[in-house]
């Protein structure tokens, strides 16, 4: 998976926005103001993801590619390496696992207004 393939996946989703809060150089995709996402444009060959924390670390155990996340609570974000024998459904799937985490997360209203 690339930056662009990454980037239309998450773009996609409903009620997604993108944005630059720590500068021009890291994108992050949110859900009702909420991260869900975020990767490096100058060196996008991985992004950080939320995860569930006890699927974090055996995912962690499973795939060299998916370590604690990079600046981030290490207990709920991987940093994940889009380079590397994880295929692009299986990277698809550490994204729509993200986002669902978030969106539950959501009050009910919030949720209300994505539609």
């Amino acid at each position: 998976m690339n930056i662009e393939t990454l980037r239309e996946y998450c773009i996609q989703k409903k009620g997604v926005t993108e944005c630059f809060p720590f500068g021009e150089d890291t994108l992050v995709f949110k859900i009702g103001e909420k991260m869900f996402l975020l990767t490096s444009l100058q060196n996008p060959i991985s992004f950080n993801a939320k995860c569930d924390p006890e699927k974090a670390v055996a995912l962690r155990e499973e795939f060299e590619e998916i370590v604690p996340g990079y600046h981030m609570s290490k207990v709920h974000w991987n940093t994940v390496s889009m380079e590397g024998r994880l295929s692009e459904k299986q990277l698809k799937e550490l994204i729509d696992h993200s986002y669902e985490l978030v969106y539950n997360g959501l009050s009910k209203k919030v949720k209300d207004s994505l539609r």
